[in-house]
């Protein structure tokens, strides 16, 4: 019997860009990392709502694509929203639309949309010829601070959020603000909460300059949000490259606080709660459960829930107390899907402090409980 083991190095390299109005004739962004890849072929997705609010922006893409030297073929415009990677219906479309035009390896395909709109686009070029150039344009304040740097796209399946994926690095990240102030105030707020997530688990000093703009922030002040934006992003964007597991070979993902119990929330659902206030409850919930395990401060949870209380973020949803015919909280299914997820052992991310985490293996399902209790009793005193 032989037996050999081979080292395959792998390098991706991830590229972000922010700016505004990418689609300017006068920006060269775009325009500078078509050429660097020297693909032949592009083609663009836009969402449909995006599409929409921006009645001209087919017109600017064609204008600008007419001075580049590349094969452009054109813009489709499909329905987007959680709806996009509620099946597979998306993927085949997008996939029929690539084998039309002949896109290929060293073709490019741009999708301008939110993050449920960029997971289902970005799982069929991921599996199309086995990997079309993404480009991201994200639209929203969650895709653009968190899922649209990331190195993910999935849709769901069997009643799980994720569960039909791949892990594919995009060609490129487009961070139009111009995009970003589209949106309605409900969804630019909610996406504020992965800033508060990535800060809680990787940096103090971020975290304490969302408290110092706490007011510009919950008035969703152009500038202080562009700003959050953008410091969220690079510190996604940064603990992927060099947090050690960019692919979650292990059974630790640290930019996953909170998300246990967002994902079931939102199956549970069916997703007319969306991650955004998903993963505001989740935070909440694994914020206040850290204290009361004994890992975290209560002066500190309270820290936290005060700026989530600023920002007008989601702490309670009535689904978390939905139970099923044992009696038990429907929830706490949610992490034993969270640990088949990623396989292995449970592994769950508390908070020791703001900006430090640390790994837990299980939970005491009462106390749980009485976190769910206190989130809501806090959350009807809000009014």
């Amino acid at each position: 019997m032989s037996r050999y083991d081979f080292q395959i190095p792998v390098t991706f390299k991830h590229r972000i860009v922010f700016t505004r109005d990418a689609f300017s004739p006068a920006n060269p962004a775009l325009a500078e990392i078509l050429k660097e890849g020297g693909g032949r072929r592009a083609m663009i997705f836009v969402e449909e709502t995006v599409a929409a609010f921006w009645p001209d922006l087919v017109d600017e893409i064609q204008e600008y694509f007419a001075g580049l030297d590349l094969d452009f073929l054109g813009t489709t415009i499909f329905p987007g929203g959680e709806a996009a990677k509620a099946d597979d219906h998306l993927v085949k479309e997008i996939w029929a639309a690539i084998d039309a035009a002949h896109l290929d390896r060293h073709s490019y395909a741009l999708v301008i949309g939110g993050g449920a709109f960029l997971d289902a686009v970005g799982y069929a070029t991921a599996t199309a010829h086995r990997g079309v150039r993404l480009v991201r344009f994200p639209t929203t304040t969650l895709s653009q601070d968190d899922s649209g740097v990331g190195v993910k796209c999935a849709i769901n399946s069997f009643g799980k959020k994720n569960w039909v994926g791949a892990f594919s690095v995009p060609y490129a990240v487009i961070n139009d603000f111009k995009f970003l102030h589209s949106q309605d105030e409900t969804t630019r707020r909610a996406g504020l909460i992965e800033a508060v997530k990535v800060a809680l688990v990787r940096d103090a000093e971020f975290f304490g300059w969302i408290e110092d703009n706490l007011a510009a922030l919950s008035e969703l002040e152009p500038g202080a949000l562009e700003t959050c934006v953008e410091k969220s992003a690079l510190l996604h964007a940064r603990h992927i490259a060099t947090g050690g597991d960019p692919f979650e070979t292990g059974s630790s993902r640290p930019l996953d606080f909170g998300h246990w119990a967002a994902h079931k929330l939102e199956a549970m659902t069916h997703y007319s709660l969306s991650h955004a206030p998903a993963v505001g409850v989740g935070l909440a919930l694994d914020t206040l459960y850290s204290a009361r395990a004994g890992l975290l401060k209560f002066s500190v949870a309270e820290q936290i829930l005060r700026v989530l209380d600023g920002l007008q973020l989601s702490i309670y949803h009535p689904a978390l107390d939905w139970l099923d015919d044992n009696g038990r909280r429907r929830v706490f299914d949610g992490l034993d899907e969270f640990r088949e997820h990623l396989g292995g052992q449970l592994t769950v991310l508390l908070l020791e402090d703001v900006g430090r985490g640390v790994d837990v293996h299980e939970f005491d399902e009462v106390l749980l409980g009485e976190c769910v209790n206190e989130l809501r009793t806090r959350w009807e005193s809000r009014g």
